[in-house]
């Protein structure tokens, strides 16, 4: 079947790969013409991901109309702050069936609200919106390196479907119902990958880094549990198994971010110039505060790192702060 893909960076471009080495002609929607003239004339991004040679029923336009012509799915790639206007743009050119997967990760700036929630506004029918998270950097998965992720849904026949659209000898993909925990889940790490980048900018070690991580997934466990999803969700693919990838590997860009920018002094604004990434972590931070103040809920680390991104707070002061918080019983307000 054809399946269009929203975004051409790296990680739509190793899922159109995934699409198409599993038998899908594949419309890929790229906002710089010269992205889509490269890939329909080589074969190759030139922006992202350039060594990989892409599949000839990789197909892509700069138009959402062209992209989605006979297309049975879409999944829509790009950054979480752009989702509210991609959404208004598919509501004119997608019938109210067609099965989404949301593959952004990080919530509306603004609003805070949670990306499936974002385009049940602008599409309706809740059923038929899934979201695609775990420990999945597109540099291994354009390649085949074994790897998993779960698809989050209200219904289990849109998880199923988007389940074994990507689904293959080197992707294994899961189903689950808690979209609301899926989320969460991916908007945490990567404000707490930046954390672990700061630490190790500032010269501690792994301990510290895994302190963090653990410290990261209680937050991230209250925060899930106080918006009504599972906290056994923080334990699976999209929230353990996505925190230490990206907290640990040298793909990570949020651990890059804190490590060789936060960490020295450079800003966010650098780092997306001189990488063309958007640093999800950055945002989430903010729009996880939003959420927090709503539930009542605490979040040292996700407070620490946008103090230190966003307030200019000095990082090493404010690390020693958040070590010197008052000690508690580990898993508090659970």
């Amino acid at each position: 079947m054809k399946i269009a893909v929203i975004g051409a960076g790296s990680w739509g471009t190793a899922l159109a790969q995934v699409l198409a080495g599993n038998g899908n002609n594949v419309g890929l929607w790229a906002r710089k013409p010269e992205v889509v003239k490269a890939i329909n004339a080589d074969h190759r991004n030139p922006r992202y991901l350039t060594d990989a040679e892409l599949s000839p029923a990789v197909v892509a336009t700069t138009s959402y109309r062209d992209t989605l012509l006979r297309a049975r799915g879409v999944l829509v790639v790009t950054p979480s702050s752009l989702l509210r206007g991609v959404a208004q743009a598919l509501a004119d050119v997608i019938d109210a069936e067609m099965p989404v997967l949301i593959c952004s990760k990080g919530a509306e700036p603004e609003t805070g609200l949670l990306p499936v929630d974002v385009m049940e506004q602008e599409l309706g029918n809740r059923d038929r919106i899934a979201v695609l998270s775990g420990p999945n950097h597109a540099e291994e998965v354009i390649k085949g390196q074994p790897s998993a992720s779960v698809v989050a849904c209200s219904s289990e026949e849109t998880a199923l479907f988007f389940r074994d659209l990507l689904a293959n000898d080197t992707f294994r993909a899961y189903t689950s119902a808690d979209s609301v925990g899926v989320e969460l889940c991916a908007a945490f790490k990567n404000v707490i990958a930046i954390a672990v980048g700061i630490s190790y900018g500032l010269g501690y070690g792994d301990n510290t880094a895994a302190l963090l991580i653990t410290r990261g997934l209680a937050e991230m466990s209250r925060m899930v549990v106080a918006c009504g999803g599972e906290a056994l969700t923080c334990m699976g693919l999209a929230g353990a198994g996505d925190m230490v990838v990206t907290c640990m590997s040298r793909h990570s860009r949020n651990r890059r971010f804190g490590e060789e920018y936060v960490a020295r002094g450079r800003t966010l604004a650098e780092f997306e110039a001189d990488n063309h990434m958007v640093v999800e972590g950055a945002a989430a931070c903010k729009t996880l505060a939003v959420l927090a103040r709503e539930h009542g809920v605490d979040l040292p680390i996700t407070d620490t790192v946008r103090a230190v991104v966003w307030e200019g707070a000095d990082a090493r002061k404010a690390a020693q702060l958040l070590f010197d918080r008052p000690l508690t019983t580990e898993f508090y307000g659970l």
